[in-house]
Formats: C-alpha cells, sequence, structure tokens
C-alpha cells in the first residue's frame, strides 16, 4: 500500500453459526500480512456489521458464513452497504455450493473464498482489490 495506512479488514461472522475457527485462521493472516483487522465475533446481524464498518472505516467486509444463510445475509449486507453509499470491498468464505457464487457476485459480493483456499491468495486479492487510502 505504499505509504497510506494499513488496509483496514472488518471480518464478520453473521447470522446464527457459531462456528468461527476459519475466520480466526484469516484474521491471523491477514495481520501477518500488515492489515489492521477487526473481528466482530459472532452472531452478528447486518446491520450491526454495517454500522461497525462505517464507524471503523474499513476498506474490506469479510464475511465468513457456514450456516446456509449467506443467499439471505450477503444480500441483505450489500442493500445495506449500498444505502450508506459505502464504498467497500466485500468478500465472503465458508460452505457455499458453487451454484450459489454468481447471484451473490450479482449483488456486490467481490468474491467468495471456499475452504482449502490459502490464506495468502486471500492476501494477494485483498491488497489487489481493497480501496488504497493515502
Amino acid at each position: 500500500m505504499g505509504e497510506g495506512r494499513k488496509i483496514r479488514v472488518l471480518a464478520a461472522k453473521p447470522g446464527l453459526d457459531g462456528h468461527d475457527r476459519g475466520i480466526k485462521v484469516i484474521c491471523s493472516a491477514l495481520r501477518d500480512a500488515g492489515m489492521e483487522v477487526i473481528y466482530t465475533g459472532l452472531r452478528q446481524t447486518p446491520e450491526q456489521i454495517v454500522a461497525t464498518a462505517e464507524q471503523e472505516d474499513v476498506d474490506v467486509i469479510a464475511l465468513s458464513v457456514l450456516s446456509g444463510a449467506h443467499d439471505y445475509l450477503f444480500p441483505k449486507l450489500m442493500d445495506l452497504v449500498k444505502a450508506k453509499g459505502m464504498n467497500v470491498l466485500v468478500m465472503g468464505g465458508g460452505i457455499i455450493p458453487e451454484d450459489d457464487i454468481p447471484a451473490l457476485k450479482q449483488v456486490g459480493i467481490a468474491e467468495i473464498f471456499g475452504p482449502g483456499t490459502k490464506t495468502d491468495q486471500i492476501v494477494e486479492f485483498i491488497n489487489k482489490n481493497a480501496r488504497h487510502a493515502s
């Protein structure tokens, strides 16, 4: 990112999903790559996630869902992001069927990272696509 501030990432677990091992691994990898990471914890609503993203002035929202509710939660969050006019990269991960990914991308989710994705691929994607502060 040069001499600007570090990329700020909000990592969030929307919905009733109670498994957070994967997102904690991602958070550690992003921190190791020099990013600032804020982890919201479990069971966040889309409204809570967007409010925190706005308050923290993040560049990226990274969502993780294993519960199968991605087809509701991700579009709902994107509606809120768009309504607030936020310029933020939104990406997702977790157990998301391949058939569901095109619809998620159509609503504005930049990328979906499934199980087995190498953390350096996620870091590279964020570095290439996140809004860079000056």
